[in-house]
């Protein structure tokens, strides 16, 4: 593991999100985190004195966060958008351009910085997958291996339980809120809580698990993140 030599310096983009604002809660009360700077497109409004709440509007030119993402540790990006709620072209937009330039601008500000990005199942990097959701965050995760980052790793989840009550944004989440318990029982490794996948992105991250290179953890893999977590113990994952 590459722990930081002192209290580590995370950023969170899209912290005003469900798994977002599970990893910056968690973050705030890490013990090993000294700083965290949150991204997001409008102000948390909340206060904490580990806190750096940045607003940003534009995520498709982040060269304004160069001073910000000076001296960083670690990312963890959380920004996104459901597919059904924007057209094609936005959701390309939200998933693989911005992604990839706040990356740049992390990249040639702390070129050390480990980066952990939420992408999902299915996730397609040869750009085949009929479903565009898959076919973006491929292209995405694909970009971001290339991007010359020491760490990436790459988090699959299939469907993340809200935890708590929200409004859902079409029926098949609303369906699968229900069915839920069963679902669980049924199908465990196609489920993660949305608690439990913000723990494991930001315990990966700060620990800087594995060699350099990139790290994809699947649905099953994340489960397995959260249980050694609890323990204190890493996990591996798969090298790409």
């Amino acid at each position: 593991m590459n722990v930081p030599a002192g209290p580590t310096r995370l950023v969170i983009v899209g912290a005003t999100g469900m798994v977002g604002g599970y990893a910056l809660r968690y973050a705030l009360a890490h013990p090993a985190v000294g700083r965290v700077t949150a991204i997001g497109r409008r102000k948390l409004g909340i206060s904490h004195p580990k806190l750096n709440d940045v607003l940003h509007r534009d995520f498709a030119d982040c060269s304004a966060l160069a001073e910000a993402l000076s001296g960083q540790d670690a990312a963890v990006f959380c920004l996104g958008v459901y597919t059904g709620a924007v057209s094609d072209a936005e959701l390309r937009k939200i998933t693989v351009d911005y992604s990839v330039e706040f990356a740049r601008i992390l990249r040639s500000s702390s070129p050390d910085a480990a980066f952990a990005f939420l992408s999902g199942s299915g996730a397609d990097q040869t750009g085949r997958s009929r479903m565009a959701f898959a076919r973006y965050k491929g292209e995405a995760e694909k970009a971001l291996l290339g991007a010359g980052f020491p760490h990436i790793y790459l988090f699959r989840p299939a469907y993340i339980y809200p935890v708590k009550p929200r409004l859902e944004p079409n029926f098949s989440y609303r369906l699968l809120r229900a069915i839920y318990p069963a679902f669980r029982m049924l199908f465990p490794n196609q489920v993660i809580r949305a608690d439990d996948l913000a723990r494991a992105m930001v315990d990966v991250a700060i620990r800087g698990e594995g060699e350099r290179g990139g790290l994809v953890f699947e649905n099953r893999d994340i489960r397995a993140i959260a249980v050694a977590s609890s323990h204190g113990n890493p996990a591996d994952g798969r090298k790409l």
